[in-house]
């Protein structure tokens, strides 16, 4: 490889910042904050949404649709449920 054309590549510390979930792996992101982990500094990129916090990974999002079915059903049975064909 050419020296001075690629980018630094190294460890670098992802912080969600809703859970508090960090872990580690390497990318040539250049970020300004550091933090201390397992007794070694890292750079620190703070996350606004991982995996962890998703809600598409989460199921969050399956539980709001489920959610909004049963309410449907609800609403259609309460309708029809005073009302019955007589024989």
């Amino acid at each position: 490889m050419k020296e001075g054309i690629h980018p630094e590549y190294r460890e670098v510390v992802f912080l969600d910042q809703q859970t508090g979930n960090s872990f580690i792996t390497r990318s040539t992101l250049h970020t300004r904050d550091t933090i201390e982990q397992d007794g070694k500094t890292y750079p620190l990129f703070k996350c606004d949404v991982t995996s962890e916090s998703h809600p598409f990974y989460t199921g969050a999002q399956t539980r709001i649709v489920e959610t909004g079915r049963v309410e449907k059903f609800r609403a259609r049975f309460a309708r029809t449920a005073g009302t019955r064909k007589s024989s």
